[in-house]
């Protein structure tokens, strides 16, 4: 655990020391060849059980992909954010880079914690530098309310779970997760324990999110700056499904009766949100209620409880965290060319900058689930096992996967295809910078089609 820790707060003195010229080039070569190193975890995740302790810290076959795609974003971020952050003073990059590699900090800790108090403490520290980055280097003025629904929205989830841990040391004796799952189930009849039950749950879903708690979500997207939409849509929102899968088997005799309104909601969500994204005119908007909708389909699967779900669960996190990145990415060259989101702006962009089409059409296939990929696997697996749980779900799922393929199509089309706006006389061309880091998003995803094991492991 160790290997990856050290270096990623060694990254802090790089940053400040480095010679002005040499700041990205050195932080991005630090941040890949941390990201390199993490892909050895990867060799134990076909063990089961836990791997690399230490008093606080460990891996499992869970958190393992999940620190993985951690430990892969940085140097994504940095590579998206270099272009608009050079004009800008000095330190002030330096504060930038600070922020995105203590958020890294923040996730390694929070998903290889084996103490729950531990990830309680890490979750909530990963609100500070993601809240400082969209306030101070959102787009907009609107981004001070957008970064107040994201504190308020989060804080107001999670304090109910952190009276709901202390209920649980209390009555357990213990927080450690080595030990808790092996501890009986506790029976709860009482009213006060089904109000403790939807504590421990309702941090998890405000952060996923949960359809009807998801509107800090968009606000936060839309105003951040692009390694803020990037850390969110492809690590943070992780964080909620993790803490659910995690917390869930301590639960379990009352998930049977209390999860049917959540699960129904969840998938009425997928529906909703995929509504709303066929008439959205804002392309990162678009983009950020995709991610509900998505999301919504990952609370259903954990919430049913049946290995088939969980799996499935944990592969749609993954292979969502690189789409939704890759197509914030790609928004963002857009939006750095035409200075507009709206898509109407901003069509026909295939007649002037071909190559990017190719990334937007691997990554609209993505999203919107095409065979071979790990997206349509994951979804595969949630939509069987909640078939299994009710006959009913097959009406809200299948109306959400074909509304998900419209929507997908329908950004694809519009910035894509169509005649060039007027206004628009001459872009910059594409850079190299900016095909590498599409690469670096798309190609994991397209590898993962042939050793899937590598993120579901710890089903078998």
């Amino acid at each position: 655990m160790l290997k990856i820790l050290i270096p990623t707060i060694m990254l802090l003195p790089t940053i400040w020391l480095a010679k002005p010229t040499w700041l990205w080039p050195t932080t991005l070569a630090q941040g890949l060849l941390i990201a390199l190193i993490s892909l050895s975890w990867l060799s134990s995740t076909t063990e089961t059980g836990w791997t690399n302790l230490n008093l606080m810290m460990g891996l499992d076959p869970l958190s393992t992909p999940l620190l993985v795609l951690t430990c892969w974003l940085l140097p994504l971020m940095v590579l998206a954010s270099q272009n608009h952050m050079t004009p800008e003073p000095i330190n002030r990059q330096r504060v930038y880079l600070t922020l995105l590699t203590s958020l890294q900090m923040f996730l390694i800790l929070a998903f290889s914690a084996t103490e729950v108090l531990l990830f309680y403490v890490m979750f909530e520290a990963t609100l500070i530098p993601t809240l400082i980055i969209i306030t101070r280097w959102g787009n907009q003025t609107e981004r001070l309310n957008a970064g107040t629904y994201f504190l308020f929205y989060t804080l107001a989830g999670s304090l109910p779970l952190l009276v709901a841990l202390l209920l649980l040391q209390s009555s357990c004796g213990t927080l450690s997760l080595l030990t808790l799952q092996h501890t009986p189930s506790i029976t709860m009849p009482t009213t006060a324990d089904k109000f403790w039950w939807a504590g421990c749950l309702l941090a998890f879903l405000v952060k996923m999110p949960l359809y009807g708690m998801h509107l800090w979500l968009p606000k936060a997207h839309v105003e951040a700056p692009i390694a803020g939409s990037m850390v969110l849509a492809a690590v943070l929102l992780k964080l909620g499904g993790y803490g659910m899968i995690r917390i869930m088997p301590m639960l379990e005799p009352l998930t049977k009766e209390l999860s049917y309104p959540f699960i129904i909601l969840a998938l009425w969500g997928v529906i909703m949100t995929g509504a709303i994204c066929l008439r959205q005119t804002d392309l990162k908007s678009l983009i950020a209620y995709s991610s509900v909708g998505h999301m919504g389909l990952v609370a259903g699967g954990i919430l049913i409880q049946t290995p088939w779900g969980l799996t499935g669960a944990l592969i749609l996190m993954i292979a969502h965290g690189l789409t939704s990145s890759a197509l914030f990415c790609l928004a963002n060259t857009n939006y750095e060319r035409t200075h507009s989101r709206t898509m109407v702006l901003a069509r026909g962009l295939q007649m002037i900058l071909p190559l990017m089409t190719a990334w937007w059409f691997i990554a609209s296939l993505a999203n919107l689930a095409l065979p071979p990929l790990p997206n349509l696997m994951g979804e595969l697996m949630i939509i069987t096992s909640l078939i299994s749980w009710s006959w009913w779900t097959i009406l809200l799922t299948g109306l959400g996967t074909l509304i998900t393929a419209g929507y997908s199509l329908y950004m694809f089309l519009m910035t894509q295809r169509g005649p060039l706006p007027y206004h628009i006389i001459s872009l910059p061309p594409t850079h190299t910078r900016e095909h590498l880091l599409l690469a670096l998003h798309l190609l994991p995803l397209l590898l993962l089609v042939a050793q899937p094991s590598l993120i579901w492991g710890w089903a078998a």
